[in-house]
């Protein structure tokens, strides 16, 4: 199973103290060769302005693209925009155009894109929560653009909702979003009552739920939604931050959770999407749990 990324990706400089750091995407990596002896690691292409002006506005682009910052500059109290911010924003959303050609020409049935910065909480003209593009709504957009798909899935794991994502997309019927997230929690969106035109399912989730009613919630909630949607290919927003040694959240999941979680959805996949899958790096900011998480996951989508 192919592994897209791009060396760019580093180059985004948050700062020594931020918990979106370089050195993520170099855990990443690095248990992702340990594990994978052949890893199938490829060069993700730069996301074009098109492919960025489907889901984003032009001021956007402008902020992140034209700014050519000579240092760090704080866009919020969070995210932040550095020399190499632009090139690493492009490389990341390119991913996964790439990944979603891949899989949409039959080429191979699923991939993994390991970029940064990550993507889920920016919206069409605002770069927030550590992100700057919306990697996974690029990739969304390309796939019902340029392969005709009337029915994408987007599934959202992440501890922390994607805000971005569910605006972009809370009109298009052609696209279902799902997320569990923790709530109370950065952004404070993602209730239940946020279902935009039917194609949007929340479940938030108490601080210290824990695997048992983690793993319940998808069973019984979310599982369901995806099956009754049927869709042609899946999209997978893979934050590993609900991880019980996550600095930043307090859900308290173990990487077997995010394993289990994988391998339904890839059964849902190759049931409905002729085994379409696409995943995409969003959170996950301990380094030990990010390894051990991403493995998981991966091993569970190669098999």
């Amino acid at each position: 199973m192919p592994v897209f990324s791009h060396a760019a990706c580093l180059d985004h400089d948050t700062g020594p103290d931020h918990a979106e750091r370089p050195q993520r995407l170099v855990a990443v990596i690095e248990a992702l060769r340990a594990a994978f002896p052949d890893l199938d690691l490829r060069q993700a292409p730069a996301a074009t302005r098109g492919q960025l002006l489907r889901v984003h506005d032009e001021t956007l682009l402008q902020t992140v693209l034209e700014s050519q910052p000579t240092g760090r500059i704080p866009l919020d109290a969070d995210t932040v925009l550095s020399p190499g911010s632009a090139q690493a924003a492009l490389y990341a959303a390119g991913a996964g155009v790439a990944a979603v050609d891949l899989v949409c020409n039959g080429e191979l049935r699923r991939a993994f894109c390991a970029v940064r910065p990550p993507g889920h909480h920016a919206t069409a003209d605002i770069a927030m929560g550590f992100c700057l593009f919306n990697n996974i709504a690029v990739a969304a957009a390309h796939a019902l653009e340029r392969y005709g798909l009337m029915r994408v899935s987007i599934v959202d794991f992440d501890v922390h909702h994607g805000n971005g994502t569910q605006a972009i997309f809370e009109q298009e019927p052609r696209v279902q979003y799902l997320s569990s997230h923790q709530l109370p929690l950065f952004p404070d969106t993602g209730l239940r009552r946020e279902r935009g035109v039917g194609n949007i399912v929340n479940i938030p989730l108490a601080p210290g739920t824990g695997s048992t009613r983690f793993c319940e919630a998808w069973r019984e909630r979310i599982l369901p939604e995806i099956d009754a949607f049927a869709p042609q290919l899946v999209l997978v927003s893979a934050g590993f931050d609900a991880h019980r040694l996550d600095p930043l959240a307090q859900l308290e999941l173990e990487a077997e959770d995010f394993a289990w979680l994988t391998r339904e959805l890839v059964v849902l996949a190759d049931r409905h999407a002729e085994g379409r899958l696409v995943s995409m790096l969003e959170g996950g900011y301990d380094l030990q749990a990010l390894r051990e998480c991403t493995v998981a996951h991966l091993q569970a989508l190669a098999s």
